[in-house]
C-alpha cells in the first residue's frame, strides 16, 4: 500500500504560480510511475502531466505543455508540479497518482494508476 500526501495548493491571481508537491510512504518509490491530474466542478479528472521512474521521461496535456513543470525526488519519495502562468481554467483539484510501472509507455487513463493522494485545491482567479 502507497499513501500519497499532497500539498501547495491554494489561491493565486492569473498569471501567477504555485508549486504542488507529493510526498509519498514507499521504500519502492522508483518502482513507479508518477503522475498528476485534476478535475474541475463538473467535469472528469484529465490527465496533467506524469513522469518516469527515473525522471528521464516526462509527459504533458496540451493545455499545460510550457507553462507546468513535473519533476521527482527520488531520494526524498517526492513528486513535484511547478505551475507558471497560471489561468482561470486550471482552478481544479489537483491529484497525485502512482502506477507500478516502469516503463516508457504512459498511459493517461485514470483508471490505470493505483494509488491516489486526496487532492489539494487550486484557484486562479481573473
Amino acid at each position: 500500500q502507497v499513501r500519497l500526501v499532497e500539498s501547495g495548493g491554494g489561491l493565486v491571481q492569473a498569471g501567477g504560480s504555485l508549486r504542488l508537491s507529493c510526498a509519498a510512504s514507499t521504500v519502492t518509490f522508483d518502482f513507479y510511475t508518477m503522475a498528476w491530474f485534476r478535475q474541475a466542478p463538473g467535469k472528469e479528472r484529465e490527465f496533467v502531466a506524469a513522469i518516469s521512474w527515473n525522471g528521464g521521461i516526462t509527459r504533458y496535456a496540451d493545455s499545460v505543455k510550457g507553462r507546468f513543470t513535473i519533476a521527482r525526488d527520488n531520494s526524498k519519495n517526492a513528486e513535484y508540479l511547478q505551475m507558471n502562468s497560471l489561468k482561470p481554467e486550471d482552478t481544479a483539484i489537483y491529484y497525485c497518482a502512482a502506477d507500478y510501472y516502469r516503463g516508457t509507455r504512459f498511459t493517461y487513463l485514470p483508471r490505470d494508476y493505483e494509488y491516489w493522494g486526496q487532492g489539494t485545491q487550486v484557484t486562479v482567479s481573473s
